[in-house]
């Protein structure tokens, strides 16, 4: 069964109407910040399949819990130091008067998860966590439209072979329903195909967004890469969005569904060395008229979103002075 047609105008996540994206970037450390966030709270749900993870309020979005709703969500570089992100875009919602409202007080609920990308070339001397800082330019930079590539979360990510990156991807159902992607991709598996510039995710390619190559000619025996292995200094984080009036009970199961799209576009995927994660994020502003058969259609468009993201940060990364690995570009952009 076909159940995508096209992608939404921007091939963004920001093709789900009313969420913004903001990103921040520091080129000297080689690291970043982005921030997903919307006018008003929106339902969340999250799903982590890697054995590595580091977050901020994952807890707040099980579906027993009290607060069903989020301010904004967090993607940063920095292992643990870039969970400091979140307060600085907390920080700058309570100025706003965001957040829930707790007597008097406005407290901004601001989930996040963060990648390491320490090891990446970059000068990792600060004296004061920069992380906090990112995170405000970041929210201060939000809109619509946004660079894919060596930007925000995604600036100091590296695959197995390659330069990682900042990835997005839209697509609109038949349903009318809208499904976007967002992912900063520092993963210990690889997004291309052996030594070719092929990708994994090429039989979900939509157009030529990630060069139109293709499928690979040539499939070589799966093997577990080593060149990251050692240093524990990998990590995918992402966040799916929909249009779609779903709770936080189908926020989670969309969230869990998308992993799908981990394992399609990066091998290997979820690994003990990997803190996969991902968020889910519904706007609420369209029914789901079949609740079975729409929530089984967004799962899947989530999963073959966030492997044509994937796909889309590796072929836009640019390289840096004093890279570990080189950029996709760099290596088969000529070619």
């Amino acid at each position: 069964m076909t159940i995508t047609t096209r992608t939404g105008p921007l091939n963004l996540i920001t093709d789900v109407a009313g969420l913004r994206v903001g990103n921040a970037t520091d080129p000297t450390i080689k690291t970043g910040a982005t921030v997903l966030l919307a006018d008003a709270p929106f339902t969340a749900g999250v799903h982590v399949m890697g054995g590595a993870p580091g977050t901020r309020e994952t807890d707040l979005l099980a579906p027993d819990k009290t607060v069903q709703q989020v301010d904004a969500l967090v993607l940063s570089g920095g292992s643990a130091f870039g969970l400091d992100t979140a307060s600085g875009v907390a920080d700058a919602l309570r100025l706003i008067g965001r957040g829930f409202a707790v007597g008097a007080h406005k407290v901004p609920i601001v989930p996040a998860a963060i990648l390491f990308d320490l090891n990446n070339g970059g000068a990792k001397d600060w004296q004061d966590n920069p992380y906090k800082a990112l995170g405000r330019q970041a929210l201060a930079q939000a809109g619509s439209q946004f660079d894919l590539g060596s930007i925000g979360a995604g600036a100091g990510g590296i695959t197995a072979n390659l330069r990682g990156g900042l990835g997005s991807a839209s697509v609109v159902l038949p349903s009318g329903h809208t499904v976007g992607a967002l992912v900063a991709v520092n993963a210990l598996g690889s997004a291309t195909v052996g030594d070719s510039p092929h990708f994994w995710a090429a039989p979900f390619e939509m157009g030529n967004e990630f060069g139109g190559l293709g499928v690979a000619h040539h499939y070589p025996d799966p093997h577990i890469p080593v060149t990251k292995l050692a240093s524990h200094a990998n990590t995918t984080i992402g966040i799916v969005a929909t249009d779609a009036d779903l709770t936080q009970a189908q926020c989670t199961r969309m969230a869990t569904a998308a992993h799908d799209g981990f394992a399609r576009a990066l091998v290997p995927a979820h690994t003990p060395m990997d803190g996969d994660l991902i968020f889910a994020a519904a706007m609420g502003t369209r029914p789901l008229e079949n609740p079975t058969a729409d929530a089984l259609a967004l799962g899947h468009a989530a999963a073959t979103c966030m492997a044509r993201a994937i796909a889309r940060a590796i072929h836009a990364a640019q390289s840096l002075p004093d890279d570990t690995k080189p950029s996709w570009q760099d290596r088969f952009g000529q070619n």
